[in-house]
């Protein structure tokens, strides 16, 4: 079986020690629906499960090593959602009722009779079909309206939809790559709209916001007296999106001993608490959004290379604005009426005004556009916002600039050029102003101060 966790078939694990059994077994359920796979004992099952996702095990109760009931225990702790059957002789019959109250589904007794068999399995599998239709008919249903804030209709934005209720319902983690502005955030929210965690909450970090003193007790919570000031405990925000989505923003940020951290959660599904011994157990999808090559960083060892193959299990990339123009307009009038409001006459663009920005190169994306129409709707005084309303480069002369924002041949105004500099590195390093302050040779609080006097 694929080692990526499949819901998109239903699969049933055998486990029994005896060979004989286990392929009468595989006769009893060949020709149904089902993703069969087998166990000859306790390890073996634990092994496939680390690799697969299985809707139900068949599990014998008497086995060496270990045994049904200690297997039903790992299963019940590590993969809840699987349905366990035993098997059992009619010595084991009050052993396999208590194993019932332990979490088992079911028990059956030897010798089997193989339609009462197939008619067990093909009443879970009835009710998984009917739940995985209802689930469909519902992705379908909300797919106009999950993205009511992912606007957008260009091909490259309606292939990014697709994939997103593609991908949903499953629990692969996710890695959101995109410029700075392009709604990675909202990308994440529709996943979590889409999928089976959507009742949950949806907790967004924004790992470059938070600092590397504190980012350990914010994610992975901590006892009283952990450290200086913790006069309470606190959960975390792991813990805090229990039965929900985390959304881990600007991932590449996370300082290495956190990134090890994180690493050792997803793969035992377990917090530990800063300063606690105890672990905890965590259900949660994770979503990680980056504007970073991490593939670089790793080559640089500032990512872990395991951690971006946890993360990176399913890549979604959102298109910059600038390839995407068909949906400028789209958007311009979405956030007119967004903003709109009883004081603003504002209502919508002339047709210079939207030509201008159609033809801007906007190196901060989306986020850029809805702060300039947010601008537009405060400022203005007409029901139509005209080119005279627009900041600069907008409301410059149209063929003072080219469409990258770059001024013309004839326009030598140092003013112009730099503007058109600083346009440029801050587009190349997706908006942030730090590197982008790299790149032009100038302290970053000097690359404020002109973001400010040019109106950038």
């Amino acid at each position: 079986m694929n080692s990526q966790r499949n819901n998109c078939q239903f699969s049933l694990l055998l486990v029994d020690d005896d060979a004989n059994i286990l392929a009468a077994l595989k006769r009893v359920f060949m020709g149904q629906p089902y993703v069969l796979q087998t166990a000859g004992d306790g390890n073996k099952a634990l092994e496939h499960m680390e690799k697969a996702h299985f809707h139900v095990a068949l599990v014998d109760l008497k086995m060496p090593g270990i045994d049904g009931l200690e297997l039903l225990r790992h299963i019940r702790e590590k993969h809840p959602d699987t349905n366990v059957i035993l098997l059992t002789a009619h010595g084991g019959v009050k052993e396999a009722v208590s194993a019932m109250k332990s979490g088992a589904l079911d028990f059956i007794e030897k010798p089997f009779s193989p339609e009462a068999l197939r008619s067990r399995i093909a009443r879970l599998y009835e009710i998984w079909r009917l739940k995985e239709e209802n689930r469909r008919l519902k992705a379908e249903m909300s797919f106009q309206f999950g993205f009511d804030r992912l606007v957008g209709n260009a091909p490259s934005m309606l292939k990014l939809k697709q994939m997103i209720v593609h991908t949903a319902p499953s629990d692969a983690s996710i890695l959101i790559q995109g410029e700075t502005g392009t709604g990675k955030e909202l990308v994440a929210r529709a996943i979590h709209h889409h999928s089976p965690q959507s009742e949950g909450p949806f907790i967004p970090v924004d790992c470059a916001a938070i600092s590397a003193a504190v980012i350990e007790s914010e994610l992975f919570g901590h006892v009283k007296g952990a450290f200086t000031g913790a006069h309470a405990p606190t959960m975390g925000l792991i813990r805090t999106a229990g039965g929900g989505t985390l959304f881990l923003d600007e991932v590449g940020e996370l300082p290495m001993g956190i990134q090890a951290k994180l690493l050792r959660t997803l793969q035992e599904r377990q917090v530990r608490p800063v300063g606690s011994a105890r672990t905890y157990k965590v259900k949660i999808r994770i979503v990680a959004a980056t504007n970073r090559d991490l593939e670089a960083e790793v080559t640089k060892g500032r990512f872990r290379e395991d951690l971006l193959y946890r993360l990176n299990v399913v890549l979604l990339t959102v298109p910059p604005l600038r390839e995407r123009r068909e949906d400028i307009s789209l958007l311009a009038r979405h956030f007119l009426s967004h903003f709109g409001n009883d004081v603003s006459p504002v209502r919508s663009l002339s047709m210079e005004a939207l030509n201008r920005i159609e033809h801007y190169s906007w190196p901060g994306n989306v986020r850029e556009l809805e702060n300039l129409l947010r601008r537009g709707v405060a400022l203005g005084m007409q029901s139509e916002l005209g080119i005279e309303d627009l900041p600069s480069p907008f409301s410059n002369r149209s063929d003072d600039f080219d469409p990258n924002g770059t001024p013309r041949a004839e326009d030598d105004t140092l003013s112009a050029w730099e503007k058109a500099a600083i346009r440029n590195a801050l587009r190349k390093s997706g908006g942030k102003r730090r590197p982008a302050a790299r790149m032009l040779k100038i302290g970053e609080a000097t690359l404020y101060r002109k973001i400010k006097t040019h109106d950038l």
